[in-house]
C-alpha cells in the first residue's frame, strides 16, 4: 500500500534505513491522503521537480502501517499530535522534525536550515 503521490514511496523500516544511510539529504513525509498532509506532498513534489533541490531525496511513508513506527517512535516526534510527521535527515541522522500542515515556504525554510 502506498500514497498517491509522485514521491519515492518508502514502505518498510529497512527501506527507510537504507535510504537515509545511502543518501546525504532526505525529507520524509509520513502521513495520509488527507487535508493536512496533501499540501506538504504537493510542496515536496513541486520542489522535487524544480531542480533546485537535486541534492535532496523526497519521500513519503504511509502513517498507518506498522513499519511507520520507525518515524512515529522517534524522540523528535514524541510530542507530535497532528499529521503529517515530516523528518529531515542529514547524513543518516535526524536533523529536524516537524508536524502538521506546512506551506511551501515553511518547507523550503526547513530545507535551507538543515540540508
Amino acid at each position: 500500500m502506498t500514497l498517491d503521490t509522485n514521491l519515492k514511496h518508502v514502505e518498510t523500516g529497512a527501506a527507510l534505513t537504507e535510504l537515509i544511510n545511502s543518501t546525504e539529504n532526505v525529507m520524509v513525509c509520513c502521513g495520509r491522503m488527507g487535508p493536512m498532509c496533501m499540501p506538504v506532498y504537493g510542496s515536496m513534489e513541486e520542489l522535487q521537480n524544480s531542480g533546485d533541490y537535486n541534492n535532496v531525496q523526497f519521500a513519503d511513508m504511509l502513517f498507518d502501517i506498522p513499519e511507520a513506527a520507525i518515524i512515529r517512535d522517534l524522540p523528535e516526534c514524541a510530542s507530535f499530535r497532528g499529521l503529517p510527521f515530516v523528518v529531515y535527515y542529514k547524513n543518516g541522522k535526524v536533523a529536524k522534525a516537524t508536524t502538521s500542515i506546512q506551506s511551501k515556504d515553511q518547507v523550503t525554510t526547513n530545507l535551507s536550515e538543515v540540508l
